[in-house]
């Protein structure tokens, strides 16, 4: 059944990046002619699992800085939309990196992003044993031994994960992003000084930050996350986002004592290409 999309959130991403495919304004009006007018699109989607636990995404993963900027901003809800812009400021000056690992499978052309995994450790095997059950859809099928899977150790400032190319209304985050490619973009800072940040924050609305020397940008098959606490306080961790919810907070986070649906440990994303019909405006 397809889906039609149309803003009336903060972010707004899918509906600005569907608008923004066809030169159009993301506004409500132009969303809803696009379902009117009956013109599909497929999406990928994005699994992920935690033993038995299954989230699917459309949109996004965050974990570090703009996890971090999007959740805990809320507490300036009252300022309107201007609470993340403000609040990426007070961020980047008072700027976190968390420890952690990521592990993926990179699109061709992207292999010599990170350092080739030892499947003999099974950190991934395992997992994909974790979460198998008899009910309900557990993700596209995965022959990881036979994957090309590659390791990238923290610490991090900002791992973001995209499946369409605008974030929210005004952050294109994967300029290179497509609809059904069957791959997500990762956007991954592991060092960068401050007011680099500051620069590359201010060309989100164009995609130009992911032109950074600081900022890593390629494609992946398939990910998994293994958060860490941060590196400044071992007693703090961090929060990861999903579609502009929280998925898992860490020890000392933000409404840390509030139940999420996961927890603040490995997870594994798998995509599935096309397997989403959206209306789209061409």
């Amino acid at each position: 059944m397809p889906i039609g999309v149309v803003p009336a959130g903060t972010g707004n991403g899918m509906a600005k990046s569907l608008l923004d495919s066809n030169g159009e304004p993301c506004a409500a009006s132009n969303a809803t002619l696009a379902v009117i007018r009956g013109h599909k699109r497929s999406l990928d989607v994005a699994t992920l699992s935690q033993g038995n636990t299954k989230f699917f995404s459309v949109l996004m993963l965050a974990w570090g800085l703009v996890a971090d900027i999007d959740i805990e901003s809320e507490k300036y809800r009252w300022m309107g939309s201007a609470r993340l812009d403000v609040y990426a400021v007070q961020r980047i000056f008072g700027l976190r990196k968390y420890n952690g690992s990521v592990i993926f499978v990179p699109a061709p052309g992207y292999e010599s992003y990170g350092e080739p995994l030892d499947l003999e450790n099974q950190i991934i095997v395992d997992g994909e044993a974790e979460m198998k059950s008899d009910y309900g859809y557990h993700g596209p099928e995965l022959d990881v031994k036979s994957l090309n899977w590659q390791k990238v150790d923290g610490p991090f400032v900002s791992i973001w994960l995209h499946n369409v190319p605008w974030g929210g209304e005004d952050a294109m985050a994967a300029p290179n992003a497509e609809f059904s490619d069957g791959y997500l973009d990762l956007i991954m800072i592991k060092d960068i000084p401050k007011f680099a940040l500051l620069k590359s924050m201010t060309e989100l609305n164009s995609g130009g930050h992911v032109k950074s020397p600081f900022v890593s940008y390629l494609k992946v098959k398939a990910f998994v996350l293994q958060p860490g606490p941060r590196t400044d306080n071992p007693d703090k961790a961090g929060i990861i986002d999903v579609d502009g919810e929280v998925l898992a907070r860490g020890k000392g986070t933000y409404k840390c004592n509030e139940e999420t649906l996961m927890s603040y440990d490995k997870i594994i994303i798998k995509v599935d290409q096309g397997l989403a019909t959206l209306f789209s405006p061409n």
